[in-house]
């Protein structure tokens, strides 16, 4: 049921943009980093953690909350930026990235941060432990959703498959995974390097309901996690059609900032183009 208006899809659209920024703020401090499957994740997150999602960051440990996990770990700065904005730590701690002793490390670390559900980084085991979290709340007899992030890429892993079965054998209805479907992983194109064919089709083959959307459009993505929420009789995949490195145009579709960090003159064009794409976004309050 849709329960949000257009000014809402633009505060989260202005949200976005922010993280965005402090993404790219981050690893040109830290000298190291993740741009391009960070960048991609954003809108999603923002939709999740500021519209949609069941969490308190006063209360980070609430047995009713709200669970997500970011399978695709080197895509943190996304989700720190999200977090501090949402008030689970001060935001200037985002300077920190990486640095010795700072408890924003290069992957996620549970014992580290408040909101961070699980550690990751090795990927292929997010979705196992999203499974888990997700067993335990029918258990317990609780109601809590649990959201897993996982990257194109990042299936190709097997173990992803056996865990994309086990969530289909015991009907985990109250677990919805994205898959960020940029195209692009480390080595390259992800239909070079392990063909993907049809993602729909696929999980749907595993017994999964599957949305597919433009993982740019907050209308999209907020109604696909209202669909989630109210198709209660297997678990949910929403596959996130996206653009690796998106908002900064020398990122977009560039598979070289997987891993690498901006340099100076890069950290300067990027704030540039999303300086205007915020003041953009204002002038059309």
């Amino acid at each position: 049921m849709k329960h949000y208006d257009d000014k809402t899809v633009h505060e989260l659209d202005l949200m976005a943009v922010k993280i965005r920024k402090h993404v790219i703020e981050m690893l040109y401090r830290a000298k190291s980093g993740h741009p391009g499957g960070s960048l991609s994740a954003v809108d999603a997150l923002v939709a999740l953690y500021f519209h949609h999602m069941n969490h308190n960051p006063k209360k980070p440990c609430d047995p009713n909350r709200d669970r997500f996990i970011l399978s695709k770990g080197h895509a943190v700065p996304a989700l720190y930026g999200v977090l501090a904005e949402s008030g689970y730590f001060p935001v200037k701690e985002l300077k920190r990235l990486r640095e010795i002793n700072c408890m924003l490390q290069g992957h996620p670390v549970c014992t580290y941060v408040p909101g961070i559900e699980a550690s990751t980084g090795s990927l292929g085991h997010g979705l196992s432990f999203a499974n888990g979290v997700a067993l335990a709340g029918w258990l317990d007899k609780k109601d809590y959703n649990v959201y897993v992030m996982l990257g194109d890429g990042e299936t190709d892993e097997g173990q992803v498959w056996e865990a994309a079965a086990v969530a289909s054998h015991y009907k985990l209805k109250h677990l919805t995974a994205f898959i960020d479907r940029n195209y692009l992983q480390i080595d390259g194109n992800t239909e070079d390097v392990l063909r993907l064919e049809s993602v729909r089709k696929r999980w749907g083959s595993f017994g999964w309901y599957v949305i597919e959307i433009d993982g740019h459009d907050m209308k999209q993505i907020l109604d696909a996690l209202d669909e989630a929420n109210n198709h209660k009789n297997q678990p949910t995949v929403i596959v996130l059609n996206t653009v690796k490195g998106k908002g900064v145009s020398f990122m977009e579709n560039n598979v070289d900032f997987h891993g690498v960090p901006p340099n100076e003159m890069e950290y300067n064009i990027a704030m540039k183009e999303l300086n205007f794409l915020q003041e953009k976004l204002e002038a059309n309050n």
